[in-house]
């Protein structure tokens, strides 16, 4: 058999790799899409019922763009991101030990997307030194077998990436439980060290952009975590 030119090598993987990752990605547009129209549900059911309830609990859902939403409820808003790249993964990775991607490495890349959580506060008074967090990280790839990477709840009902497919009822209760677990993730009191100091200029700056960080916790993982939160 004739040796293949570098040529031929290029158009060979220009053709299955990178035509793969087209195909990745349109398909992670086509969720995100889906997950907007997912988050505006979630927000008109909720407000539904909270109207009667308690009329103070502000709860919407906004598109920011073609890839980022929000989702606000009380004191905190949920970003989503979907990153325009596509990802693989480490070879250690579980998904690259299963039946499903050895009989094809390249159903493990994967689109992604972000979920960030900010206090609303941050955002509405522009506290450009408040810290946001990731909640969660959803990968969907080519076949729309998808896993969630996350805190608690969040990557242990979400982690058959070999059999589980996505649709618009899972995506609702990824986001029912993104919410669910961004309402009990407290604000922490900062240490008393690290407000000891002031200067003048920050405390013209109190009901704008306060120089000392505000978040619900400094630092995210998500695997070989001691914390319970």
């Amino acid at each position: 058999m004739k040796k293949k030119s570098t040529k031929e090598l290029i158009l060979d993987q220009l053709k299955e790799k990178s035509s793969m990752k087209q195909d990745v990605f349109h398909k992670a547009i086509q969720y995100f899409e889906l997950l907007k129209e997912v988050l505006a549900e979630v927000a008109a059911e909720l407000k539904q019922e909270m109207a009667s309830a308690d009329h103070r609990i502000d709860i919407e859902y906004r598109s920011i763009g073609k890839y980022e939403a929000e989702l606000k409820f009380a004191g905190d808003i949920l970003f989503f991101h979907m990153h325009s790249n596509v990802f693989n993964f480490d070879k250690t990775h579980v998904m690259h030990k299963t039946s499903y991607v050895k009989a094809d490495g390249l159903r493990a890349y994967c689109g992604m997307i972000n979920v960030y959580n900010f206090l609303s506060d941050s955002i509405k008074y522009n506290r450009f030194n408040d810290s946001g967090y990731l909640v969660a990280r959803l990968f969907v790839n080519k076949e729309e077998h998808f896993f969630v990477e996350g805190k608690q709840q969040l990557s242990v009902l979400y982690n058959d990436f070999m059999n589980s497919k996505l649709d618009k009822l899972t995506l609702k209760d990824i986001v029912h439980a993104t919410v669910l677990h961004t309402i009990n993730f407290d604000l922490l009191t900062p240490s008393y060290t690290q407000q000891q100091e002031i200067t003048v200029h920050e405390v013209h700056q109190l009901t704008n952009d306060m120089k000392i960080k505000t978040g619900k916790r400094l630092g995210f993982k998500f695997e070989s975590e001691s914390d319970s939160y």
